[in-house]
C-alpha cells in the first residue's frame, strides 16, 4: 500500500496535469479534452484526500497507543 505522501503528491500532479487539460480544452473549444480535465483533477483531489484520511487514521492509532499503554 502507498503510503500517505506518496497519494498526496501523485493527487497534486493529477490536479495540475487536469486543470492544464481543462484549460487546454476550454481554450481549443474541444470539450472532450476539458472533461478528461475535469476527470482528472476530480481523480487528484480523491487522491490527495486518500492521503490526508491516512494521515488521520495513523496520528489517531498513534494517540491511542500512547493514552493508552499495554497492561
Amino acid at each position: 500500500m502507498k503510503d500517505s505522501k506518496t497519494d498526496k503528491s501523485e493527487g497534486l500532479i493529477d490536479k495540475a496535469a487536469g486543470k492544464v487539460k481543462e484549460a487546454l480544452g476550454k481554450a481549443t473549444d474541444d470539450k472532450d479534452t476539458e472533461a478528461k480535465g475535469k476527470a482528472q483533477t476530480a481523480k487528484g483531489d480523491a487522491k490527495q484526500a486518500k492521503g490526508n484520511l491516512k494521515d488521520a487514521v495513523d496520528s489517531n492509532h498513534d494517540a491511542d497507543s500512547t493514552n493508552n499503554p499495554p497492561r
